[in-house]
């Protein structure tokens, strides 16, 4: 059986529960990956999930993760990956949100969800209201910016170093080795000017 086959039986098979789910929980439901997908109001993600646990069966919380789309109005994406051992079956659930605007902490019903909001705080700037302990968890204490964000520069602003004349790990402005070149493809010595070993076999 081939891989395009086995995606459409499971987007068949998922197709009755997400619509059973869009009448209980007020969600809209779409099938994207092989996997359902339930795109939920950011005030009722507690009720929802509560819901999924108890009702439909989706006992462990597997991931929370976010994404960043500059251009919306609302830019972020909350990725809740749910997993249901009774039915064999994986969901996903998305709430959108902003730098100011605070989603629901699932904690409550998720413990595991803790240490995943807390990531999703520190690499996106996501928060999370009635986190028990919403911190930073991956960078350094003082970090400026949220690395995983799409106006995140790719050095960063900073970088660490030990400095051996003062014993200690310092924090300094990001300097670059080299200043960028301008390669003009020409050769891999940009275009010398004298021959090169070989050259001279072209104009044989």
């Amino acid at each position: 059986m081939s891989e395009l086959v086995r995606v459409a039986e499971r987007e068949s098979a998922l197709t009755p529960l997400g619509t059973e789910m869009v009448a209980a929980l007020g969600v809209e439901a779409v099938v994207a990956f092989g996997e359902l997908t339930l795109i939920a109001p950011r005030e009722k993600i507690v009720e929802v999930m509560q819901s999924l646990r108890d009702t439909f069966g989706f006992q462990q919380l597997m991931d929370v993760c976010g994404a960043d789309y500059p251009d919306r109005e609302e830019r972020f994406e909350v990725v809740y990956h749910l997993l249901s051992l009774t039915r064999a079956a994986r969901l996903r659930v998305k709430v959108q949100t902003d730098e100011v605007k605070p989603v629901p902490s699932v904690v409550s019903v998720y413990p595991s969800a803790g240490w995943f909001e807390r990531e999703a705080f520190d690499m996106y700037g996501m928060i999370f209201s009635d986190h028990p302990d919403m911190r930073r968890i991956l960078t350094d204490y003082g970090f400026q910016g949220h690395p995983l964000r799409k106006d995140f520069p790719m050095t960063g602003y900073v970088e660490v170093r030990y400095d051996e004349e003062q014993k200690r790990v310092v924090y300094e402005p990001v300097k670059l080795a080299q200043e960028y070149r301008s390669f003009d493809f020409l050769s891999p010595w940009e275009g010398a000017e004298y021959p090169l070993p070989g050259d001279e076999k072209a104009g044989a």
